[in-house]
């Protein structure tokens, strides 16, 4: 299945558009993560551990918009957008 970010997919007919499809995904977090990470985020500026956790979260957010797309009887995914929440974070 071919998922992109724009409207069209270049060399591409679309036929039919089958409906919108939306989904969500929740990460947990973890207290000794978060303590290393903000440990690491002090020392580098980086954190390898939420990075690692926000790959798992967008595989889990794609995996499941193909699901959906695939049970309308979709072949390809137009107009794709991520976007990341975090919860219970000061601003």
């Amino acid at each position: 299945m071919i998922v992109a970010t724009t409207a069209m997919i270049e060399s591409h007919n679309i036929t039919e558009y089958n409906g919108l499809v939306a989904g969500a995904v929740v990460m947990g977090g973890n207290v000794v993560r978060d303590i290393f990470a903000s440990i690491s985020d002090v020392i580098s500026g980086f954190s390898g551990v939420y990075k690692s956790k926000r790959a798992d979260a967008r595989e889990a957010a794609m995996s499941e918009l193909k699901e959906k797309a695939r049970a309308l009887g979709a072949n390809d995914f137009v107009g794709f957008d991520l976007d990341y929440e975090v919860v219970g974070q000061p601003m």
